[in-house]
């Protein structure tokens, strides 16, 4: 399925991308994440990202949709 993805803070930074589309075979946001991580060397583990999709922050384990819009959002500093 494609999916449409959009990155942030650190892993837009570590992507070198804000949004690109990606064709796969993961069925939730934990295991795209993980799929991504190994393909861009991500340094967040899936326990610390949280995704939106469509809009909407979903579950670790939500089943993905051909077409969804993904968004991966890492930890926020503050100070």
């Amino acid at each position: 399925m494609k999916l449409q993805l959009q990155y942030f803070a650190l892993l837009r930074e570590q992507r070198g991308l804000t949004e690109e589309t990606v064709e796969t075979n993961a069925s939730t946001p934990t295991a795209l994440y993980e799929e991504l991580r190994a393909r861009h060397a991500f340094s967040l583990p899936a326990n610390r990202v949280r995704a939106a999709v469509n809009g909407a922050f979903v579950a670790a384990d939500a089943t993905l949709k051909d077409g969804d819009r993904i968004v991966f959002i890492p930890p926020v500093a503050g100070g």
